[in-house]
């Protein structure tokens, strides 16, 4: 099998080719339409190579579908193959290096999801967009208002159109925050559809309404677990999970054992699901679940701030395990578990039935929201 590298540019496509430790053809092409007389579906079967890249998932699935085996590199440990090294990097060399690093077994091997996980993935994202986007309008209407002197009430963000409706304002400000107020309306409709499709997506997900037995988990949170993670048995233990996502502490032993913030590797956006669950989590009593009452103890000895980023990487150690072992987060169970882990028990079908139902009540929580029309 031939062994092959590509650097995606974005106008341009490096091409390289190795053979038995040194590169037989290179080339430079426009686009997937001039790969195709290089790596198409009439030539000879190779291993093809390329960085984690916006269109990285695309390219996989034209090269298998083009006979070929794809091989994403992951770009947070390239520099172990060489790029960037000596102060040259070019698409050429990038691409000459990889080749060479595949044909020796050197490539740090990114995971490629699956494409359900993928349409996941997008939904999520062009939601976070608009709820992003959404924010940031109403945000900027109450500062408006408050720099006219009047104030919007507290209101939940899908619901601000309506508060300012009942909201007395004089005709100038009316008048000055009425373009915002105009693209509001849509942008509700908007993300109401795509929380639709997100929920479609969903059901055909049995794992994440386990997700949603956890304490602070709703449908996104789990559904953005999902997304990134894809499959619970490509990771052995929770630590990995918890490194995946970023949650633990940044290391320095050069000298002696120095533990400092969390990396903040991995996925943005499902750290920042996994900390808001946590903040939900520690809203609550003591009493309200093992997993609350830890948080607490914890936030009494190093304050609130580090006892939210343990609980969320406690949390996502919690969600892998229930993903791994086909369970449902039931807190006595979880009350016996160590801290260094959450053990495999096993449960009762009564046990799984009641926490699903409770997850099925966020479900329909979430559907009936939407059924809702907000103006």
């Amino acid at each position: 099998m031939r062994t092959v590298a590509l650097d995606l540019g974005g106008r341009k496509i490096a091409y390289s080719e190795a053979r038995e430790g040194r590169i037989v053809e290179r080339a430079t092409v426009k686009g997937l339409r001039g790969l195709e007389r290089y790596v198409g579906p009439n030539t000879p079967a190779a291993r093809v190579v390329f960085e984690a890249c916006r269109e990285g998932w695309h390219m996989a699935s034209v090269l298998e579908g083009w006979g070929h085996e794809p091989v994403m590199v992951d770009t947070t440990r390239s520099k172990v193959m060489g790029i960037g090294s000596h102060g040259r990097k070019t698409d050429r060399i990038d691409a000459d290096t990889m080749a060479l690093a595949l044909e020796k077994g050197q490539i740090p091997v990114a995971h490629i999801l699956s494409p359900q996980r993928q349409e996941l993935r997008f939904q999520l994202s062009v939601r976070r967009g608009l709820v992003e986007t959404r924010a940031q309008y109403v945000a900027m209407i109450r500062e408006l208002v408050r720099a006219r002197g009047g104030r919007v009430a507290g209101c939940p963000v899908e619901n601000c159109v309506r508060k300012l409706e009942k909201t007395s304002l004089d005709e100038a400000t009316r008048l000055m925050i009425a373009p915002l107020e105009t693209l509001l309306r849509p942008l509700n409709e908007q993300i109401e559809e795509v929380e639709r499709k997100l929920l479609q997506l969903c059901e055909q997900e049995p794992v994440i309404m386990r997700l949603m037995t956890a304490p602070g988990v709703a449908l996104i949170v789990a559904a953005g677990f999902v997304s990134v993670i894809d499959e619970a048995r490509r990771f052995r233990r929770a630590h990995e999970v918890e490194s995946y996502l970023g949650l633990v502490p940044s290391e320095d032993t050069s000298v002696k054992r120095r533990l400092g913030s969390i990396t903040k590797e991995g996925n943005s956006y499902l750290r920042a699901l996994l900390i808001q669950a946590a903040w939900c989590i520690l809203r609550q009593g003591e009493e309200a679940n093992p997993l609350a009452l830890w948080g607490h103890m914890v936030a009494r000895r190093r304050g609130k701030r580090i006892a939210v980023v343990a609980v969320a990487r406690r949390l996502a150690g919690i969600l892998w395990a229930l993903w791994r072992d086909g369970t449902v987060f039931e807190p006595a169970r979880i009350g016996q578990a160590s801290a260094r882990g959450i053990k495999q028990h096993s449960q009762s079908l009564a046990v799984q039935a009641q926490e699903l139902a409770r997850a099925a009540k966020k479900t329909r929580r979430a559907r009936n929201s939407m059924s809702v029309t907000v103006p």
